[in-house]
């Protein structure tokens, strides 16, 4: 199922991880592991923040990709089913 994980990182835990050098292999072990159709990063409300959608096989997935970033980061981590456009309008068609 297509899946959008939204994560907003704590300002001062994530300093820590781009002066250890971590923040990039984190990126990297994440976009390795879900091989998002889109990775979006940018500042979010004052905080850093980055956007994967990418299709999750198994709800399994889920806690080895938030935990990474609750603690190397301090995120809050959202993830929500998300449709693109032919999924909408299939969708769509079906309550007809």
């Amino acid at each position: 199922m297509r899946m959008m994980l939204r994560a907003l990182m704590d300002t001062q835990m994530s300093n820590q991880t781009i002066e250890n050098g971590q923040m990039q292999k984190v990126v990297d072990s994440l976009m390795e592991e879900l091989k998002p159709e889109a990775a979006y990063f940018s500042p979010h409300n004052g905080r850093r923040a980055c956007i994967f959608v990418f299709d999750m096989q198994e709800s399994s997935q889920l806690p080895a990709v938030a935990e990474r970033l609750f603690r190397t980061m301090g995120a809050e981590v959202e993830v929500q089913p998300v449709m693109n456009r032919e999924e909408l309008q299939k969708g769509l068609a079906a309550l007809r």
